[in-house]
């Protein structure tokens, strides 16, 4: 007999909300959406019709209903470890949208405090969940590659709204925040959690404060170096290569692959070049399921707080060593 599906309830209506996540979660029988909380009760509403659960004026009256046993927190970037922080507080399992914080010792109580209740905390990095990544890993742990030297990533999308929330620093606005965690997460993902920033530069847009754009070199005790760029003022890129002593591997839709995408993996060799065409996936399914899981067998998917923790860690290096450049 399978797991009664675990009851979600989401804080805040954004866009990742309603574009992905919730509709991924209602694909899989694992999770039930409960209820939707906004600080409007017209949104409120609007989301709760979208998706058949309750609407819910306010994020404290969500977090006080006992029909809710964990939450999704898609609010803005400033707000996910407050928010965190109050639903474990109440007794609840949490998928929180990255970054959950860029503070490492915020991170470590976050992850104290859900260790503590047996409850379960989750950053949603979600295309950790699409197998193309794992393919590029046994490429490379198969020496298809030689010795790997060099890791670099990429990924910026074109500006945004001049009213958009991520252009508001005491909301967590900028594009480290926002995209730069990404080949940041992916960098770790590959090159293991003891890397450590060499420098970092962060171009600051004049009129808003916040970071557009962003360059990172950090290195692993090996010697291993990782390159890094990301901004929201730039033609869409989403991708990641490994250069290593005899060949590099490389992905071009690395981040956000469509669920109907077939990934390809392009691996270059001395004497050839191959393209290696995967099935699609669904990252945004996966990451539920996975979630849904994990509550249900009590169980911290792939080390998930010291995954936290050494990304909150990079975060901070990257925001304390930047030197900040005006566009």
């Amino acid at each position: 007999m399978s797991a009664p599906a675990v009851r979600v309830g989401v804080l805040g209506c954004a866009s990742i909300a309603l574009r992905r996540m919730l509709p991924a979660m209602q694909e899989t029988r694992q999770i039930e959406i409960v209820a939707v909380a906004s600080r409007d009760a017209d949104r409120a509403v609007q989301f709760a019709t979208r998706f058949g659960c309750a609407g819910v004026v306010g994020y404290d009256a969500l977090l006080a209903r006992d029909d809710v046993e964990a939450v999704y927190i898609p609010l803005p970037s400033g707000l996910h470890a407050h928010w965190a922080a109050r639903a474990l507080a109440a007794g609840k399992h949490v998928l929180s949208e990255k970054p959950l914080t860029g503070e490492q010792a915020v991170a470590e109580q976050l992850v104290q405090q859900a260790r503590s209740q047996n409850l379960r905390l989750t950053e949603n990095f979600m295309f950790l969940h699409h197998h193309q990544h794992r393919a590029v890993r046994d490429l490379l742990a198969a020496g298809r590659i030689g010795r790997l030297q060099v890791f670099s990533a990429s990924f910026g999308i074109p500006q945004l709204p001049a009213q958009d929330v991520r252009y508001n620093p005491s909301l967590g606005g900028g594009a480290l925040l926002d995209v730069g965690v990404y080949p940041l997460r992916a960098a770790s993902y590959f090159l293991g959690g003891s890397l450590q920033v060499l420098g970092a530069v962060l171009r600051r847009d004049p009129v808003t404060g916040v970071d557009v754009a962003g360059h990172v070199l950090l290195t692993t005790p090996e010697g291993i170096s990782a390159e890094l760029s990301f901004g929201f003022e730039h033609a869409y890129r989403s991708g990641y290569s490994l250069w290593g002593s005899s060949g590099r591997l490389s992905l071009d839709r690395a981040f956000t692959p469509p669920p109907d995408l077939k990934p390809v993996i392009r691996l270059e060799q001395p004497a050839q070049t191959e393209e290696l065409t995967l099935e699609p996936d669904h990252q945004f399914r996966n990451i539920a399921q996975s979630f849904a899981a994990s509550v249900r067998q009590g169980t911290d998917p792939d080390g998930c707080g010291e995954d936290l923790i050494a990304q909150a860690r990079l975060i901070e290096q990257v925001q304390r060593q930047a030197q900040m450049v005006d566009a």
